[in-house]
């Protein structure tokens, strides 16, 4: 059995009479095309698509319809028929839907569709794919913190949504940073993704199941008619290529040479974890060329930057002076964490540019971080992965990398994602 067709939303769930797109649609004008130069000359993107640019806009207006029956029925009043409880969910989440007697028809119909493996699955390829994702060490989680999550706050929506719920500002942000850390590292364990018994598989799930209860309390009271719905399929599809595409291309930047095969491998992974976060399947793809292709259409189709933006971004700034350091005593701790955010600046500074920098009034530094990255890097991975052993070197480095990023985040803490809010 596939989960091919079930697992595909419905075209549209804005009512019929609704406009095909929010306001907010392609409304960045000439900013968008000029923030979209480089990923289109990196990405060799030739001409705008206007098919695709429509799509991307009809689907501001579409969410997650499997994720969203789920938090429909957890939702009912106790004692109506079909209502799911969170033990329930809890129970097939650890131990498969056929721990759940007589399961509610929605629970029933989640559980077995991510249970089952899409047709054009390739379990090789996903573990391939995990393991060059840790190599990669924290490569990958400056490029996760810096180019893809602050350089996502450019724009309005997503990050206004993160405001309404107070995810990623004030004391909740080194929290939700060590959450997004813990969800990325697990998907680099072996069989971390193997449905019920993988914990990135489990994880990918609560957070779906999140992203839809989040959809269900905010769609009554929330703008859609500005932003579409608040967690929506192109959004959902900007934040897959932030992870995967966006990934590839500033791994590259800081002197990592990722090749073709290791570049199909990470796609595929993500398209895996994708499709398990409900993401549709017109943005799911395996060619990182073509990922570059729909995410500057997605940047062009973004609206302009709102107040949102700022505030997220000198949040995750100012949360690098309340980690804690393993290794380093006491006495020293302010200094590393003046280190962290000097370093953060600068390669922000180049990753985003002065203008953006400006826009979200970040203070600009010179590019050290970058040019010593560079160096390292090429050290790492052009002399050293070649030499015998030298890939597992990089895969247990890029573990233990993980780990201590991990332990300046939690600080002692359990290392999980967020509580579900019901």
């Amino acid at each position: 059995m596939t989960a091919e067709a079930t697992a595909t939303p419905a075209p549209s769930s804005a009512p019929s009479s609704a406009p095909p797109y929010p306001t907010r649609f392609r409304a960045g004008g000439d900013r968008n095309r000029r923030l979209g130069r480089p990923l289109k000359v990196v990405g060799r993107v030739k001409d705008v698509d206007e098919e695709l640019l429509d799509r991307i806009g009809r689907a501001m207006n579409e969410r997650d319809e499997l994720g969203g029956r789920l938090a429909d029925a957890i939702r009912l009043r106790a004692g109506t028929p079909g209502k799911v409880d969170m033990a329930q969910f809890r129970t097939a989440l650890a131990h498969g839907i056929s721990a759940v007697p007589d399961a509610p028809p929605a629970l029933a119909e989640f559980f077995a569709v991510l249970e089952a493996e899409p047709e054009w699955l390739d379990r090789e390829l996903v573990e391939e794919g995990a393991r060059v994702f840790r190599r990669l060490g924290q490569n990958a989680q400056d490029v996760l913190l810096q180019l893809s999550l602050v350089g996502g706050y450019r724009f309005g929506g997503p990050t206004d949504l993160l405001v309404a719920t107070g995810g990623l500002t004030g004391g909740q942000t080194l929290r939700r940073l060590a959450e997004t850390q813990k969800w990325g590292a697990s998907l680099t364990d072996p069989d971390s993704l193997r449905p019920g018994t993988g914990e990135g598989w489990r994880l990918t799930v609560h957070v779906r199941l999140m992203h839809a209860l989040v959809n269900h309390a905010f769609e009554d009271k929330w703008d859609s008619a500005t932003w579409g719905l608040p967690i929506n399929q192109a959004d959902q599809a900007s934040t897959l290529g932030l992870f995967d595409g966006v990934l590839i291309i500033g791994s590259r930047a800081l002197g990592v040479p990722v090749s073709g095969s290791e570049s199909r491998a990470l796609m595929h992974l993500w398209k895996y974890v994708g499709w398990l976060m409900g993401v549709h399947e017109d943005f799911l793809v395996d060619d990182e060329w073509e990922r570059h292709r729909i995410d500057y259409h997605v940047l062009l189709a973004q609206g302009p930057l709102t107040e949102a933006g700022p505030q997220l971004a000198q949040a995750v700034v100012a949360a690098q002076a309340d980690r804690n350091y393993p290794g380093w005593p006491a006495p020293l701790q302010g200094a590393r964490a003046r280190y962290e955010r000097e370093r953060l600046l600068s390669m922000l500074t180049v990753f985003l540019g002065p203008e953006s920098m400006r826009e979200l009034d970040l203070p600009m530094r010179p590019p050290w971080a970058h040019a010593y990255l560079v160096g390292l890097n090429t050290v790492r991975y052009r002399v050293l992965r070649h030499l015998p052993g030298g890939r597992e070197r990089q895969w247990r480095w890029g573990g233990r990398r993980a780990q201590w990023l991990l332990d300046t985040y939690f600080q002692g803490d359990a290392e999980d994602v967020g509580k579900l809010t019901v």
